[in-house]
């Protein structure tokens, strides 16, 4: 089995003259990043590996909740990330190493929303209802792959785990 999570990068600001791959996250991002890396923990979805989109946004993303983790993980900036489409997204995830079960992707929309919809074909209602709605930001889907190694992973073959998203853990306290 392997899992696959996908982790859009939290809410960022849009400054007059900042290219969009160096915006930066605004103040609900940096409050709602960690507010995942601790749902994470929790949880007990820490991954093998991470790989994040070379967008300061992402990075910024990950360095917040990664630091909720408790414990320092394997993870590499991946410029193939930065504004990917489901295909190159699909590239990335089979090229993952086969002696990693748990990987996650930091990365951006519509790929990782269209990535998820192509490649999950069953899960819990609730969960595939508010994903095939909207990928917000700082939301996390949790895929899991009965493949022996990520060269495996095909559309439509995923399971959906979780979907949460900062608003769906704030109704949830």
């Amino acid at each position: 089995m392997r899992r696959l999570i996908l982790f859009r990068h939290a809410k960022s600001e849009w400054p007059a003259g900042v290219e969009d791959h160096e915006r930066p996250l605004a103040k609900r991002g940096r409050r709602t990043a960690p507010l995942m890396g601790a749902f994470l923990a929790r949880q007990q979805l820490l991954p093998d590996l991470t790989l994040v989109s070379t967008a300061r946004r992402a990075m910024q993303t990950f360095e917040l909740a990664s630091a909720e983790f408790g414990v320092k993980l394997e993870w590499k900036a991946e410029p193939r990330l930065y504004d990917a489409p489901v295909n190159a997204l699909l590239d990335v995830v089979r090229q993952a190493p086969a002696t990693i079960s748990t990987l996650m992707l930091v990365g951006h929309n519509p790929g990782l929303e269209e990535f998820a919809r192509q490649h999950v074909a069953g899960g819990p209602e609730p969960d595939l209802s508010r994903l095939r709605e909207k990928f917000p930001t700082a939301g996390i889907a949790v895929i899991d792959f009965n493949a022996k190694d990520w060269t495996a992973v095909e559309t439509d073959r995923g399971e959906l785990k979780r979907f949460e998203t900062p608003k769906s853990l704030e109704d949830t306290n």
